[in-house]
């Protein structure tokens, strides 16, 4: 049958990483664990702002959605916001291909604190410090909340029967979130003794560190915070499933 993963980004974001798992060969089944609500807001203010802060592509769409503003600078935390914004249209793009630190030594790197503030678009959960980190360096840091992931109550149905059909062989997760989400909704369907048959793939430390109340047939944590050596992660996995199950 091949490697089938459930993909638990939200919808946008599930359908990108689903068509580069096609890539290598593997199925997917797509079961959002978090909707993304915008918020209803006026064009933001941009004066003094000398360049936005960007760690994720939900931040991204909801930011152009509001604003007509292509022309500042845009550091963006990886390469999925990096390629998000540059989806639409910004101009100038730099990205820190890490996690929050990573970003902000990229800012602390290429800006300086004395020519105006930093804006971070965001959502309602935060990992990491930025606005300590960039503070204690001097930049005049702002945030601005343009969405809410807002969780589900119960995981999908088609991926209840999916797992209890032993249809899918793993999970992708990318957040702490998510990750200590997926866990919950796990044991709220009474399936936590199904994932003894599920190989996990965390884009994170931070991430794997979220689903230890669970035992799982194997976690696998990507070299790097970013999606592409996610999917490196999920290609080694199945070439060496298939050399495994090739020995006599």
């Amino acid at each position: 049958m091949g490697l089938r993963l459930i993909i638990t980004r939200p919808q946008e974001d599930a359908v990108l990483l689903a068509h580069e798992l096609e890539a290598i060969g593997v199925k997917h089944l797509i079961a959002p664990l978090m909707v993304i609500q915008e918020s209803e807001e006026k064009p933001p203010s941009l004066a003094g702002v000398q360049a936005l802060l960007l760690t994720s592509a939900n931040g991204v769409r909801a930011f152009a959605h509001l604003s007509n503003e292509r022309k500042l600078p845009v550091y963006a935390v990886g390469n999925a916001s990096a390629m998000a914004a540059n989806k639409e249209g910004f101009e100038n793009i730099e990205s820190a291909g890490g996690d929050v630190r990573d970003l902000a030594e990229l800012v602390c790197e290429k800006l300086d604190f004395r020519e105006g503030a930093v804006l971070h678009i965001a959502g309602s959960v935060m990992a990491g410090d930025l606005s300590g980190v960039l503070s204690q360096k001097g930049f005049n840091y702002r945030r601005l909340q343009l969405y809410h992931a807002k969780v589900v109550d119960n995981l999908p149905l088609n991926c209840v029967n999916a797992i209890k059909g032993s249809l899918v062989g793993g999970v992708v997760l990318y957040s702490p979130r998510t990750a200590k989400t997926f866990v919950n909704l796990l044991t709220k369907a009474r399936l936590e003794n199904y994932s003894k048959q599920l190989s996990v793939f965390c884009l994170s430390e931070a991430v794997a560190a979220q689903i230890v109340a669970c035992k799982w047939k194997k976690i696998i944590v990507a070299k790097k915070p970013d999606q592409a050596s996610l999917i490196r992660s999920v290609k080694e996995f199945v070439t060496l499933d298939n050399f495994v199950k090739l020995e006599p």
